[in-house]
């Protein structure tokens, strides 16, 4: 699923207003795309929101069916893909590049994400 396709079921309602849990998950969700380089913590960044944790990841799951944290890798994942397909960068380089300390990790969150390995999906992309 995209990113585009998370928020639009999300935030589709029908008086165009947005909730207070709507808008918290909109603000965690922009907070996501603009860190995702960085190492994941619920504890920073509901610090930085000025939100309780607990409650940001339980009013965030409802409204999106997913953590911040599994949102949080498939940002990553997006922006890698994009990568893969539009430079001849080494998979390493690309993984370091969207915030992962390891390429083993980010190989295995990727496949995890996309079915395939981040070798694979550029091979499969670009052939087809």
């Amino acid at each position: 699923m995209k990113c585009a396709d998370i928020q639009a079921a999300v935030f589709n309602t029908e008086t165009g207003k947005k909730t207070a849990g709507e808008k918290l998950t909109q603000t965690v969700m922009t907070y996501i795309e603009t860190h995702y380089r960085e190492k994941f913590s619920l504890k920073k960044m509901a610090g930085e929101l000025f939100v309780n944790g607990c409650y940001l990841l339980r009013v965030f799951k409802q409204h999106t069916g997913t953590t911040p944290l599994a949102y949080h890798n498939h940002i990553r994942c997006e922006r890698a893909g994009e990568m893969l397909l539009q430079s001849d960068r080494r998979v390493s380089d690309i993984g370091e590049a969207v915030g992962f300390a390891s390429s083993a990790h980010f190989t295995h969150v990727f496949k995890k994400e996309w079915g395939f390995t981040p070798t694979e999906f550029r091979a499969t992309r670009q052939a087809g």
